[in-house]
Parts: structure tokens; sequence; C-alpha cells
């Protein structure tokens, strides 16, 4: 089938378009006689087949942004072969505005402003960049305003306690890895507000009387894995309900019977791991449905089928191939085909994509080009950005990054999305204190 190559040669530094039949010895060939790191990644074109439509038009759109951008980095690259480089200062700037007063642009943030602070914590986090005192101080003050006399946590103070920004507001805490901020959480109430969030069948509603989906179940298992609480009469019954959702794809959805999507299927693969079940469901479907998630021109993931790329899906879809390397390690059938210093996808193309597509000049990650950039995209973009770079180090020590060795981030957990510090810290913390409910 004719396809539409774009090639990118660090050799030669020059663009190349044509129009060619690859075969898989055409790509090993590519793949093999070309040297990492600039831009080597071959890109295909979305073929329509005659019949464009609505979704395709949009998908051509895309693309053609993305070929102009590629364009212009690499006659930037002529004259500054350090690029791509990650924006850190600019990054950290925006971020750390994020944690301080907001304009009435964010209002609409009111209830997620537990959100907030996870996402800009964690974004200073993975650049290592360093937290003032006084912010520290702060961010736990205002959560302890977000805390429900009942357990739980608001998106806001005196809002009602719902597990999403729950989620949010213990992470944000175990960032801080300060006993001041571990000591406000009110485990037993917090025990009982899952309770309270729990059906009969072991999935749990974000909030009482809400929807039942598996983000809801993926936030309860964290929360209560992190901070000590988990036990079998809290979880019976959770995995097997988690696994009704995995559909016919391979993916999973929010609940039984839906379409498979990124963010649901990585809630759902990374509560089955903290359960120990993550083996019951059909990881081959799931590894085939989440390697075709990465765009072939563009690099980044996208959500669902047929879907555009957005930088967020870097992590939600990125963090799926750590913790099915993970799983298919411990098979006799499947280790040792595996790379021990790669993921299962194309680590180069997606830190392309973020660097030199999602970049906001003035600091931020971004959806996509010509979107803006806001807090929620720089925190999971950042995410699969790590995750990207941090695999390798089993047997080499060195992490795969592209472009500038500074755009190395820290290593960020796959499953709490957490730095590994902050939750080795905050798991020692917690599970030296039994809880009595």
């Amino acid at each position: 089938m004719a396809l539409f190559i774009v090639f990118f040669s660090p050799n030669h530094l020059y663009y190349i378009k044509q129009k060619l039949k690859m075969t898989e010895r055409d790509y090993s060939e590519i793949e093999t006689n070309h040297q990492f790191p600039v831009l080597s990644v071959p890109r295909i074109y979305l073929d329509v087949e005659g019949i464009p439509t609505v979704t395709s038009d949009e998908q051509v759109k895309v693309e053609s942004t993305i070929e102009h951008l590629l364009e212009n980095f690499l006659e930037n690259h002529e004259l500054d072969s350090t690029l791509p480089l990650l924006s850190r200062l600019q990054i950290v700037d925006f971020v750390k505005h994020g944690l301080s007063r907001l304009s009435t642009s964010y209002e609409c943030l009111d209830a997620s402003r537990t959100w907030v602070c996870y996402w800009n914590l964690h974004s200073l986090e993975l650049l290592e960049a360093s937290i003032p005192d006084e912010t520290k101080k702060a961010v736990i003050s205002f959560i302890n305003l977000c805390q429900s006399p009942t357990g739980g946590f608001g998106g806001g103070p005196f809002q009602y306690s719902h597990l999403a920004p729950t989620y949010a507001a213990v992470n944000a805490l175990v960032i801080l890895q300060s006993d001041v901020a571990y000591k406000v959480i009110d485990r037993p109430n917090l025990y009982h507000f899952l309770m309270s969030c729990r059906n009969e069948e072991g999935a749990f509603a974000l909030h009482v009387g809400g929807e039942v989906d598996v983000r809801g179940t993926y936030c309860a298992v964290v929360v209560a894995k992190l901070t000590g609480i988990a036990d079998q009469k809290l979880f019976s019954g959770t995995s097997e309900w988690i696994l009704k959702c995995q559909t016919y794809e391979g993916g999973f959805a929010g609940t039984p019977n839906q379409e498979a999507h990124g963010g649901y299927t990585f809630c759902a693969l990374a509560a089955l791991t903290l359960l120990g079940q993550e083996s019951k469901c059909n990881i081959r479907c799931l590894l085939r449905w989440a390697s075709n998630r990465q765009m072939k021109f563009e690099g980044g993931f996208q959500g669902r089928t047929n879907k555009l790329v957005d930088g967020c899906y870097s992590f939600w879809q990125g963090a799926l191939f750590p913790l099915l390397h993970f799983h298919l390690a411990k098979s006799d059938q499947y280790s040792e085909a595996l790379d021990v210093e790669r993921w299962l996808f194309n680590q180069e193309a997606l830190q392309e994509y973020l660097l030199v597509c999602c970049q906001h000049p003035f600091g931020g990650l971004l959806d996509k080009p010509g979107r803006p950039r806001d807090f929620y995209h720089t925190c999971y973009g950042l995410s699969g950005l790590s995750i990207a770079q941090h695999v390798s180090g089993v047997v080499s020590g060195r992490p795969l990054v592209v472009g500038n060795p500074n755009n190395e981030l820290a290593l960020t957990h796959p499953v709490y999305n957490l730095g590994v510090n902050a939750v080795m810290r905050a798991l020692n913390y917690f599970n030296s204190k039994p809880l009595r409910t």
C-alpha cells in the first residue's frame, strides 16, 4: 500500500517527503542505518483511502500543522544542535504561579482546586525544582480546609467530598514529603468515606450518589494504598468488576459495555496492578490496543480509536507500557522477548512530539499545537516525558533522553504518577501506623 513517509536524518538535517512503497525490511533499514536522537523517526501520513470524513479532515489539519513545526525545528537545529530543549525555567515560573493567586479566568476550576495543587506540585517534582517553605505551608493549610469532617476531600473548601479531588489532595500532600502534611489526612474518616462510595459489586462512585466508573475505583485504590487503609473488605469484588470493563478492542471502558478509552484504561490497569490482579485481564489484546494508540505521524498518543493526538495521553497511554512490561516480564512465555532497555512504544517519537510541538513559548505544555497551555496538560505532558525517558536503567544505567541532556526529568511512578521517593516515604510512614477503624 502506498504511504507518505517523512524521514528526518540527524546526520544531514534535511527534510524529505516522498511517496513510496514500504516493506518491513525498508522500515528495518531506516531504523538501523541512522543514528538517533534528532527526528530520526519515520512518519506516516494518514491514508484516507479516497473517503474523506470530518474526522479525517481534522487529522490532516493536525498533521499539516505539525509538519510545519518540524520543518521549522530542523532549520533551527542547524543553528543550534542542542535542540530540542525543554524550557525548564519558563515551565517552573508557570506552575509556581498556579500555586499562588489565580485570575478570574480560572473560576471554572473552583471545584478542582486540589487538582491544581497536585498538577503544579507534581510538575515541580518532575522538574526537580525547589518548593518554597511558604508554599508548602500554604498548600497544607489549604488542603486541610478542603477536608470534610465526614472524611475525604472536596475540590475546594466547604465542598462535598469527592473521590477525584480526594486523590488529588492526598497526592499533593504526599509530594510534600513531611509528617506535617501526612497528619492532615483523617484516615479513619477517609476509610468510612471510601466505604460510603463503594457499591455491592466492589466498584466506587465518585461521590455518594454519584456516577460509578473506573476513575473512582482507581482513585479509591490509590488513596487507600498510599495511606495504609486498604483491606479485603474495602476491595472485595473490585478487580472482578474492573475486568468486566475490558472491551473487544483490548482497552478498558469507564463501565462495562462502553468504548475503550486511554484514561479509563490506565485507571483500570493501574488499579488491577495495585490489587495484584493484572494477570487476569487480556494482556495481549491490551498491548495491541495501547500500541496502536501512538500516532504514526505526530508521535504522541490519542485517547481512543480515530481521535486526534493529545498531550495528556502521553501519560495516560504511555504509563500503560511500564505496567504491561512488568506483567510480561513475569511470564516465561514473554520475558526473553522483552528488551530490558526499552518500553513497547516509540519513546523517541513521543519525546519529539512533546518537546517540539507541545511547548508554549512562555512556559507550560499544550494538548496539541494551536491550543492554549494549562496546568493539566503541563502535568501530564511532563509525566509522559518522564515515562518515555526512564526505562533503560536496567542494564546501561542511562535514560533515553531526546535532545539536550538537561531535558531529563525525575522518574515518575507509573501507577501513582508521583515521584518514586515520595511514594516510598509515604508508604513507609502510613504502613507503620496501622489503622483502627
